[in-house]
């Protein structure tokens, strides 16, 4: 009688059937977390640079248009300069306020992303004939008292006319625990001196 050939008793330790299944299974979901983790934290780059890049638009035309830094120019200027910058970050995203020379205002507020914000302006355009030596941040801006255009400050500057910028954005983060983004907030600001 022919015997079959016995069949080859594998140990169930030495199978290896499955493995890269189970090893797929089990970093799949960390490769799906760092992948979400940078696709959230590069869109929030984005729109930080997008934001700088916009007030920076705003910053360069308040240097191409210095001669508007006075009582009859500046409530124009600051209105052209809040609509650069609303153009800038995709209409009504990002809410500004413009400071020229410590006179005329333009402020952007109420945007979403389906519609432009409100503008409003305001400030006493009598104080943009003047020259100042202000003193602290873009948001936490401080004018002083009015001095004579070139006239030394303390710290060694002259004073000069200034025009002011700043835009938020808010940012809803993903993952809000990292703490990349204070108060779902980004800042971009900048201090111009025309004069």
């Amino acid at each position: 009688m022919i015997r079959a050939p016995a069949p080859r008793r594998r140990s169930l330790l030495a199978d290896d059937r499955g493995i890269a299944a189970i090893e797929f299974a089990v970093i799949a979901p960390l490769f799906c977390l760092l992948f979400v983790a940078a696709i959230d934290i590069g869109s929030a780059i984005y729109t930080r640079f997008k934001l700088d890049a916009a007030v920076s638009a705003g910053a360069n035309y308040a240097l191409i248009n210095a001669a508007n830094v006075s009582s009859t120019g500046g409530a124009t200027l600051a209105s052209n300069i809040a609509a650069i910058v609303e153009n800038g970050v995709s209409s009504g995203y990002a809410n500004e306020a413009i400071v020229v020379n410590d006179g005329p205002t333009a402020t952007v507020s109420g945007g979403t992303p389906s519609s432009a914000g409100t503008l409003s302006t305001g400030g006493t355009n009598a104080s943009a004939d003047s020259c100042y030596c202000p003193s602290g941040t873009t948001t936490a801006f401080s004018w002083g008292a009015a001095k004579t255009c070139a006239a030394a400050c303390p710290g060694g500057a002259v004073a000069g006319k200034f025009v002011t910028i700043v835009a938020t954005r808010t940012y809803n983060p993903i993952f809000s625990s990292y703490g990349l983004i204070a108060n779902n907030t980004i800042t971009a600001s900048a201090t111009v001196e025309t004069q």
